[in-house]
């Protein structure tokens, strides 16, 4: 593992008022949506994966979202504690744990002193280590209220809950990881999670307005618009994996672990299969879902902004050659912003074991791919399936301890969990 001090310059100082969260411009120009040709270099999102110990249902059954909690002052992001806690970011700089079962709530750490929280800005994202409790250190992102949003990574000592008591984080130990300039108030992502290799991931959007006005997505020498890929073994510091894709500095920098994204604002890992699967948020016209194999994919230029989704966006000749096309998309007459969530593994719903949830914020539309669907490989992306209508505006699906899946509405402060239907 390597080490460096982590600053990243912005490359203009102009201002943009944010989006809703997470929402894509819409005020932005609409793009070309011509399809690129089918080309030999250009790779599918990735191979279909081993198959599961179990078959995946050709169908999900019906379900529906159950309310759990309420009252949450815009929930934008949902962890799960081995303790069995429901962890929830509220966008201003407070997580609140809430017990699944009695819907009980605590604050288990308040950095609204430090968090500029409005639009795409706030506490963005929550990782606890891998070993929580034996290592009760814990991973934060969120939006720097002294520098006027910039991004930072910290790490928080905590205290292990128990069934009966949740976890708590303690603000003034925070360490600062990473700090990464940002130009525009939008497009932050935030997602943060570790993958099966025990590193940090860390989802960072383009930089914001509309565009990619600073050609963050195809520059692999910028943090923004990629997602990062951290060794965080040693307490209060952050390094690079060697293996890392530009870990020698040369072609880029070396954190990015994979680049070419917009607005990657949820993604997740696949306990079974190891997969990662994003979601990327579109400019006006299509949404996508990712799905990489971290381990034979480092390095993957997943597109943005040559493309959005499986269609050229500026150039209606683009050539989709070196790209990683998307496994699934969804057009505007299905919603605005993508929230990605989890493949479903947990035991309440059986026949759901294997498909991938995820949603759209505007529309609040859930849909369902199954894990083990096989990209097209003719240069389109598959449509995924409808599988839950609601009003809500949904920010964030998280999933517990034992594989349960939930999903948070910022506009109501509800936080749902996913149940079987009738």
């Amino acid at each position: 593992m390597r080490r460096r001090h982590v600053h990243l310059l912005a490359a203009a100082a102009l201002a943009l008022a944010a989006c809703g969260t997470p929402r894509a411009d819409p005020t932005a120009t609409s793009a070309a949506s011509a399809a690129p040709a089918a080309s030999d270099s250009a790779e599918p999102a990735a191979s279909a994966p081993a198959a599961s110990a179990e078959p995946i249902a050709d169908q999900p059954p019906p379900l529906a979202l159950e309310l759990l909690a309420d009252g949450l002052d815009s929930p934008i992001s949902v962890a799960g504690s081995p303790e069995g806690w429901l962890l929830v970011n509220e966008r201003a700089g407070r997580v609140i744990a809430v017990h699944p079962d009695s819907g009980e709530r605590a604050v288990v750490v308040d950095l609204t002193d430090r968090i500029v929280g409005s639009g795409e800005q706030g506490l963005l994202g929550l990782a606890l280590h891998p070993d929580w409790p034996d290592v009760a250190r814990a991973f934060v992102h969120y939006s720097d209220r002294e520098t006027g949003g910039d991004t930072v990574v910290s790490e928080l000592a905590g205290t292990p809950g128990s069934v009966e008591a949740p976890p708590t984080l303690d603000a003034e130990s925070e360490q600062v990881l990473l700090r990464a300039e940002q130009p525009f108030p939008n497009h932050n992502g935030g997602q943060l999670a570790f993958g099966p290799d025990g590193h940090l991931y860390v989802g960072l959007g383009d930089g914001g307005a509309a565009n990619d006005p600073l050609g963050h997505g195809q520059n692999t020498s910028t943090l923004l618009g990629s997602i990062l890929r951290l060794d965080v073994s040693e307490p209060g510091t952050a390094g690079f994996p060697e293996d890392n894709p530009f870990a020698s500095g040369e072609d880029g920098a070396p954190e990015v672990f994979l680049y070419g994204l917009r607005n990657p604002w949820r993604f997740s890992f696949d306990p079974d299969t190891g997969l990662l699967w994003i979601a990327d948020v579109g400019q006006d016209a299509y949404e996508e879902i990712d799905r990489i194999d971290p381990a034979t994919q480092g390095g993957a230029n997943l597109g943005w902004n040559v493309m959005e989704g499986a269609h050229c966006f500026a150039d209606p000749a683009c050539s989709s050659d070196g790209l990683v096309l998307p496994l699934a998309e969804y057009g505007r007459d299905l919603g605005c912003s993508v929230t990605g969530g989890y493949v479903y593994r947990g035991e309440s719903i059986p026949d759901l074991r294997g498909w991938y949830l995820f949603g759209d914020y505007c529309r609040g539309l859930v849909f369902g791919v199954p894990a083990d669907t096989s990209p097209p490989g003719d240069g389109t992306a598959v449509a995924p399936l409808i599988v839950v209508e609601t009003s809500l505006s949904i920010s964030s699906f998280g999933e517990g301890a034992d594989g349960e899946l939930y999903a948070a509405d910022v506009g109501s402060g509800g936080l749902y969990r996913i149940v079987a239907g009738s």
